[in-house]
């Protein structure tokens, strides 16, 4: 049964660093939820409270409606999945996945039944036989899932579970993750600094920097509209232009900036106030823009990256009167002009002012 897990006021301190500062969240019945951050943002910290590993220094941690704050790790009916699998190598898959049953003293009949299931959840039953020396590593993965689903656990923690597959292994594991949680009706805290792996299957996003949570949502939101330069810098690319406000009326501002005037379909700060504009790369367009469209500059090609199904390119867009020119990251699907080298090419481009998010200056 999927429980609610409630963190208030966490904090966790090692010596004069605070790993995690007052952080409170939230994760709903079910959820699949995302600790994303950079390298010491206090995210693996913070799962490891949840787990028992730590115990916080302030603040409460609640599992369904048990307060487990000080509780021992294996109190917390969790199970952890290690981004180093940490299957025991002398022993079979199922033995493995039935060590915990095992140190639980269940009953042999109910262990054999209960391992079948997750072997089969995680689709291994037909290898648990084997020992993990040889098994390849996206099925290590899931054995090591497998062992954390056996116990039926009211929460699933995933520390970076997937940072030592290969690339296709970890898109083919990304969508395995979510059917096995939802399959299982688990609540899941997942910790990753992927923001490609967040993107693909979160419910929710919690994006942290220096132990604090800078911004909490559904990664489309998440995505396309950030709180701050922080957040849209990490997850994802984006381009940021200073900007100071000129006039707010019927929902659109507008901005004034090195390469010219930018509108923006929602509401701006008092004119004269700086702010910071955000354009995600994908929408900067190249096309040809509708009639009487705003936000269209002539700008200079150059510098493509071609991957195939879309193509990176630089785009300089020129300053009135002179000076250096704008520098923006342009990706384009599919790739209609190859710049590569020293060629350039004059285009026209625009974007939307729908795809413009104002950040504080």
């Amino acid at each position: 049964m999927a429980v609610r897990v409630e963190i208030e006021s966490v904090e966790k301190r090692f010596g004069a660093v605070r790993a995690v500062d007052g952080v409170d969240l939230r994760i709903e019945p079910g959820e699949l939820f995302f600790l994303l951050g950079p390298s010491g943002c206090g995210k693996t910290t913070l799962l490891r409270c949840i787990a028992g590993f730590y115990t916080p220094d302030r603040g409460a941690i609640r599992i369904g409606t048990e307060d487990v704050t000080r509780a021992p790790p294996h109190a917390r009916d969790t199970g952890m999945v290690f981004q180093s699998y940490a299957l025991w190598p002398h022993m079979t898959v199922r033995e493995n996945v039935a060590f915990g049953l095992q140190q639980r003293r269940i009953d042999r009949a109910q262990i054999a039944r209960r391992v079948d299931e997750a072997l089969a959840m995680v689709r291994m039953a037909d290898y648990a036989d084997r020992r993990p020396n040889q098994l390849s590593g996206g099925q290590q993965q899931r054995v090591a899932l497998a062992r954390a689903l056996v116990i039926h656990p009211k929460c699933l923690l995933l520390d970076e579970p997937l940072s030592n597959l290969d690339a296709k292994l970890r898109l083919e594991m990304r969508g395995e993750i979510r059917r096995i949680c939802k399959t299982a009706g688990l609540t899941a805290i997942y910790v990753t600094h992927d923001q490609k792996e967040a993107l693909s299957i979160a419910d929710r996003i919690t994006v942290m920097d220096a132990g604090r949570v800078r911004q909490c949502g559904a990664p489309r939101d998440v995505y396309l509209r950030p709180v701050d330069r922080f957040v849209a810098h990490f997850i994802g690319e984006a381009n940021f232009v200073e900007a100071v406000a000129e006039s707010d009326a019927n929902g659109r501002a507008r901005f004034r900036t090195p390469f010219g005037r930018v509108e923006v379909l929602a509401s701006g700060p008092a004119p004269g106030a700086p702010a910071v504009l955000c354009i995600r790369p994908e929408s900067v367009r190249l096309a040809p823009p509708p009639a009487g469209a705003p936000n269209v500059f002539d700008a200079v090609l150059h510098d493509t990256v071609y991957l195939g199904e879309m193509a990176q390119h630089r785009l300089d867009l020129p300053v009135p009167g002179g000076g250096a020119a704008v520098s923006f990251k342009v990706f384009e699907l599919p790739p209609g002009i190859v710049a590569r080298d020293d060629r350039r090419e004059a285009v026209r481009a625009w974007f939307d002012p729908a795809d413009v998010t104002v950040l504080p200056g």
